[in-house]
């Protein structure tokens, strides 16, 4: 059994690894689905069948700003299910937001539209958008720690790249479920009714999901911080007022990968389509082959980190995708198939050097009773600023009619991402090792809590 040791001691059987490892896939592969069903969704059919009675790209607006919902709710979500997963355990908190997703994307794709029921329909379109950000913010955290937490020596970034593999495996399912929906389907019907059937199938897949997750164990290191008495009231102010800065330059180091894969996996297939007029199946074609590379990248980067340290190969990752996300638009608007292709191969190749590790560098910030509740702030914040990227780079597209101002704004925030990444390595050098997880609580931290 894991301790409040490091990453690297734990005693689990190859059996019980293999579970943790399949089940932290493909619960986030899961969820994720869930997430980027909506998102393409929000490109192609919201615009028309929820917010009708808009102007064209008013309504395009309108629905990138309900994606966008979805992540002003993830901080929300990884503070509530934080705070259970680091007082009760991981386990049965993962298994909650995976069933809660489910039922929020089923609603979904039950929803009425503005035709039926008129302003309820984005009303309720808002709610359960709300939802699914609530449930995201407590999966993405938790199920990373579930597998980093068990982990075996010097391949705690092997293991913390699993869940991270979730988010391209997600879109590839979403991607795929819209590319059978619209290849045996007409424009209209593709509009009127059959986009709701990949929200309904959530159902089919959260029970899949469900099957694998109840059968592994709890977390090791959660086990142990519990036997030891290290729970700590609200692990949230904790990890607030002990590790402020690093969850400040964690979060603007995190936050270049997130906004770089949505302006890629989702404004992308709007502005292609609508601007460049590119055939969209085309280009569902293109992001879900991107998002195959993006996919296969992740273990292959991570087994590099645990052999020659995540500092250099993070590093090195985060200054790839700043390049990348200056060549992305003049590549793209060339305007052709072939041109797409090269800058969906572009960024789909850069995201995951530094997106791979994210997880594994944020469990080493903190200690076992404030993980899930630190971790969870920080990627429901960080996420906040690249789920807004649609929504932003629609917005600076219109001001100019191009997208000058859309590739300053990728540049911008991946600079900003390389600082916090070398200021982040400064403050905790020993991360670069993965020789934090599991330090005990901070003495007086855990006194004040306990004194409350």
């Amino acid at each position: 059994m894991v301790g409040n040791s490091g990453p690297g001691e734990s005693t689990n059987t190859p059996p019980t690894l293999k579970r943790v490892a399949i089940a932290s896939m493909v619960g986030t592969t899961l969820e994720w689905y869930d997430f980027y069903l909506y998102g393409t969704a929000a490109a192609l059919v919201f615009g028309k069948e929820i917010f009708s009675s808009l102007s064209p790209v008013s309504g395009t607006l309108a629905a990138f700003a309900t994606f966008a919902v979805g992540f002003f709710a993830r901080p929300f979500g990884g503070i509530i299910f934080g705070h259970f997963g680091d007082r009760v355990g991981r386990k049965n908190i993962l298994v909650i937001s995976l069933v809660t997703m489910g039922l929020a994307s089923t609603l979904i794709g039950l929803l009425p539209t503005y035709h039926s029921i008129g302003i309820w329909a984005p009303i309720l379109l808002v709610t359960l958008r709300l939802v699914q950000g609530i449930a995201l913010g407590g999966e993405s955290s938790g199920a990373v720690l579930m597998s980093v937490e068990h982990a075996p020596k010097g391949r705690s970034n092997l293991f913390g790249g699993l869940p991270q593999m979730g988010v391209p495996a997600g879109l590839v399912l979403a991607n795929l479920a819209y590319l059978a929906a619209t290849s045996f389907s007409s424009d209209e019907a593709f509009v009127a009714w059959v986009w709701r059937v990949p929200f309904i199938a959530s159902t089919i897949l959260v029970l899949v999901g469900l099957f694998v997750r109840l059968r592994i164990t709890e977390s090791p290191s959660f086990v142990d911080a519990r036997d030891r008495d290290e729970i700590v009231r609200v692990p949230a102010v904790v990890a607030l007022r002990t590790e402020w800065p690093k969850i400040i330059a964690t979060t603007l180091m995190v936050m270049a990968a997130a906004t770089c894969s949505y302006v890629f996996t989702v404004f992308s297939l709007s502005y292609g389509s609508t601007t460049l007029g590119l055939e969209r199946q085309s280009l569902l074609v293109g992001i879900t082959l991107g998002s195959v590379a993006w996919l296969l990248s992740i273990p292959f980067w991570s087994r590099v980190a645990d052999r020659y340290g995540r500092r250099r190969v993070f590093l090195f990752g985060s200054v790839v995708l700043l390049v990348a996300a200056a060549a992305y638009f003049p590549v793209f608007d060339v305007g052709t198939i072939g041109a797409a292709a090269a800058a969906f191969a572009c960024m789909a190749l850069s995201t995951p050097i530094s997106h791979a590790l994210q997880g594994s560098i944020m469990a080493d910030v903190f200690p076992t009773a404030t993980r899930y509740s630190g971790m969870g702030i920080i990627l429901g914040l960080g996420s906040l600023i690249g789920g807004t990227a649609p929504l932003i780079a629609t917005a600076l597209f219109a001001i100019e009619n191009t997208t000058r101002l859309v590739s300053l704004y990728l540049v911008g925030i991946c600079a900003i991402s390389v600082v916090a990444a070398l200021v982040l390595f400064r403050l905790a050098p020993k991360i670069d090792g993965g020789q934090h997880l599991g330090v005990p609580v901070p003495p007086l931290a855990k006194e004040t809590e306990s004194a409350a």
